[in-house]
């Protein structure tokens, strides 16, 4: 008799713990209900470990992915593009390799002109330029004023010879593929690379679906 109380008393648990054991299980199922919204939104501001997704144009526009980058140990930037259809099949890239760059900015306009030049290349006259660099976005809609104004009032005279051009804000996870040219063509000759029939080694390799 004094074993089987024993038994009844080690199985009972005190409110306090029954309690504690039901808010620990639903903060848990909480936690997992909300983890999809939270990689939703890590996707949104370009986190990392979130795969990347390219964003297709609007229908009859060709597609421009634009980036910049900078050598740390010299004045060398490298200015990409990548082109997809609205498919998102690949029509061709370019990189410009300029010495002398040395202002982040200035090289990311500079990236949206290449964007322009690879369009006209491919004589598309509508064209989507997609670039990660906000302010170079904000800039292009003010006067053209600054370090590099020239650059912008250039870059919008170029795209008024088209008969539709727009550059658009999108985040790093939408622009991997020209993140990677930009990043390899720096240790590239000086000059204008230009691919046409098949994308650079590593280019249009990390998009699975489009």
């Amino acid at each position: 008799m004094r074993r089987e109380r024993q038994s009844i008393f080690r199985i009972f648990q005190s409110p306090l713990s029954t309690q504690s054991f039901i808010e620990r299980f639903v903060s848990d199922l909480e936690m997992a209900i909300s983890k999809p919204e939270k990689e939703v939104v890590a996707q949104a501001r370009g986190a990392p470990g979130v795969a990347p997704q390219w964003i297709p144009p609007v229908q009859g526009l060709l597609k421009v992915n634009v980036d910049a980058a900078l050598s740390k140990n010299s004045n060398v930037a490298a200015m990409a593009a990548v082109a997809r259809n609205e498919a998102g099949i690949f029509m061709g890239a370019s990189a410009l390799v300029l010495k002398g760059i040395s202002d982040p900015e200035t090289a990311e306009v500079l990236a949206c002109r290449e964007g322009l030049a690879l369009a006209t290349d491919l004589l598309s006259r509508r064209v989507c330029i997609a670039t990660d660099c906000a302010t170079v976005v904000k800039n292009l809609e003010g006067p053209g004023m600054g370090c590099y104004g020239q650059v912008i009032r250039e870059l919008k005279a170029g795209m008024a010879t088209f008969d539709r051009a727009k550059i658009v804000h999108e985040g790093r996870a939408s622009n991997v593929d020209a993140h990677r040219l930009a990043r390899s063509s720096i240790y590239e000759t000086e000059g204008r690379h230009v691919w046409f029939l098949f994308p650079s080694d590593g280019v249009c390799t990390s998009f699975t679906d489009v």
